[in-house]
């Protein structure tokens, strides 16, 4: 009888998975961009789009940038699922020279990347000659 009970055991399906619980899931586009060589004193600006492909809200807790010469504004702090919002960054080239290179950090409750960057990009000088 044992040896029944051990076959009847071995034969038994495998219990189902627990259903994974609704989680938001942010994905910037662009995730990174290029200004191009851009001339210093300028204020350059981008809107970059965020979205959730999870399957609840996602909430947006905190919108940092990486200096003083950058900023970000969101127009929505909670995006549905499915949803988007729109994140406008502006750059002030001041009197930089070169490559610049400039981030906006995203706190999130995403649970998979709570916090994403971004990158910003642009070579900074007087316009070449030909």
């Amino acid at each position: 009888m044992r040896g029944l009970a051990l076959a009847v055991l071995l034969l038994a399906p495998p219990s189902p998975e627990p259903p994974a619980l609704p989680a938001p899931r942010l994905a910037v586009e662009p995730a990174a961009f290029h200004f191009g060589r851009v001339l210093p004193e300028r204020t350059l600006s981008r809107q970059f789009s965020l979205r959730n492909f999870g399957s609840a809200d996602l909430t947006i807790e905190k919108v940092s940038t990486s200096c003083g010469c950058t900023a970000a504004l969101l127009d929505d702090k909670v995006i549905e699922p499915g949803g988007r919002a729109t994140l406008r960054v502006t750059f002030e080239t001041r009197n930089y020279s070169g490559k610049v290179r400039r981030s906006v950090l995203i706190k999130s409750n995403d649970p998979q990347h709570p916090t994403t960057e971004l990158t910003l990009e642009a070579t900074v000088g007087p316009e070449e000659k030909k």
